[in-house]
């Protein structure tokens, strides 16, 4: 039986309306909450924002201002904007042969006295043992095959490769930024979802070693990376205000708390507002919020210092958006106003998103019909080769319905 419409409607109608009643109260308490906050001195906020709090919510460390807003800097005269994003064709236990397809798109874009805007879109199939599993060094049994959310992890490290390859093919002199669509943190890698050794093939053996190729190539230009998150739903800069304002011990904080939000005044002023909904209120469009430092356990155990991840939050005219940099971009004021000014920049060509990160998923976008001719060309290869096509019965009674 298909879905009731009617029904649905009545429903989401009552949905809104509730909605709309509370949305007097819920601006009422934003304005009280950033009143409270704004009291906190600067340097009692970065004290207890520091590190691991021990509460139970991720909260953001405060760097320089529990609150504040910045204006963006102009363009340089001439500037280059380069991005990339990926796609992929998961392994298919019902296909003939066991593997993978990347498919990674850029798009480079320089403005300025010479401006010019290149595409690609580059095709990766993964057959070999050491694509299509992990092992462990000090185990010869031990390896972990790659698929689903895992090769979604693989894949971002080599978006970040193909973005850093990217980035030294571009002329030198020019200012460049580095742009990936999505986080820097692996939020994958968190908690005990993978052993080590996988841990330290993606971490240790992919992610630095890229993010390292940016750095020694700031070291010759300017050069910036930063990742866009588009209507952001984080809570750690709220749950920052949550630390500033608490006067109770974490005994009480753990009882009585968690990532939405807590029994206990005062932190309950923040119940339920993202950071999102904080710096709509505050910033002018262009703006950014202070620089904060993700106290996420994936970069803070595992990634070098000079690897941390800081993020701000930037009005982009039509949203809010959180843009992620690492340590050595945030700690440069001439990369960081690089950043900022030039995701804004793209943000305002872009319509309110980078045009340069929507240009590079349509590269790499892989669609469903990308998706049948890719598994008609994989049996069609096979049977030139005078190889078995073989799929299961399942799968053929799928794509051949009878009813």
């Amino acid at each position: 039986m298909s879905l009731d419409l009617g029904e649905t409607v009545g429903q989401l109608d009552r949905l809104s309306q509730s909605v709309r009643l509370s949305a007097d109260a819920r601006e009422k308490r934003l304005a009280a909450l950033l009143e409270a906050v704004s009291a906190v001195p600067n340097d009692a906020a970065r004290a207890r924002t520091n590190g691991d709090t021990g509460r139970p919510f991720l909260a953001a460390q405060v760097t320089d201002a529990l609150l504040g807003s910045y204006p963006p800097a102009g363009p340089p005269t001439d500037w280059t904007v380069a991005a990339v994003d990926g796609s992929h064709i998961d392994v298919d236990r019902h296909l003939p042969v066991h593997c993978y397809l990347l498919n990674f798109g850029g798009c480079v874009l320089t403005y300025g006295t010479k401006p010019d805007a290149t595409l690609f879109s580059r095709p990766h199939l993964s057959t070999q043992a050491n694509e299509l599993y992990i092992s462990d060094p000090n185990n010869p049994a031990g390896e972990e095959a790659v698929s689903g959310s895992l090769l979604g992890l693989v894949r971002t490290v080599k978006e970040l490769e193909t973005l850093a390859d990217t980035a030294e093919e571009q002329s030198a002199g020019i200012p460049v930024l580095a742009l990936i669509d999505g986080s820097l943190v692996m939020w994958g890698l968190s908690g005990q979802a993978y052993r080590p050794f996988v841990r330290d093939a993606i971490v240790r053996d992919g992610l630095l070693p890229a993010l390292d190729r940016f750095e020694a190539l700031a070291a010759q230009r300017p050069v910036a990376l930063a990742a866009y998150i588009s209507f952001p739903r984080s809570t750690e800069v709220v749950n920052a205000f949550r630390c500033a304002l608490c006067p109770h011990s974490q005994s009480i904080c753990r009882n009585s708390c968690n990532n939405r939000r807590s029994t206990c005044e005062p932190c309950s002023e923040a119940d339920e507002f993202l950071d999102r909904d904080v710096f709509q209120k505050l910033l002018e469009p262009g703006w950014r919020s202070p620089v904060y430092r993700t106290n996420s356990s994936v970069p803070r155990e595992h990634y070098g210092e000079r690897q941390q991840v800081y993020f701000f939050y930037l009005n982009a005219g039509e949203e809010i958006g959180r843009v992620e940099i690492p340590a050595w971009v945030a700690e440069n004021e001439a990369l960081l106003s690089l950043a900022h000014s030039l995701v804004w920049d793209q943000c305002r060509r872009g319509q309110g998103y980078p045009v340069a990160i929507s240009e590079s998923h349509e590269q790499a976008v892989i669609n469903a019909g990308d998706r049948r001719v890719f598994r008609r060309m994989l049996t069609d290869s096979l049977e030139r080769q005078g190889l078995s096509a073989a799929t299961s019965e399942k799968d053929r009674s799928k794509r051949t319905p009878w009813l």
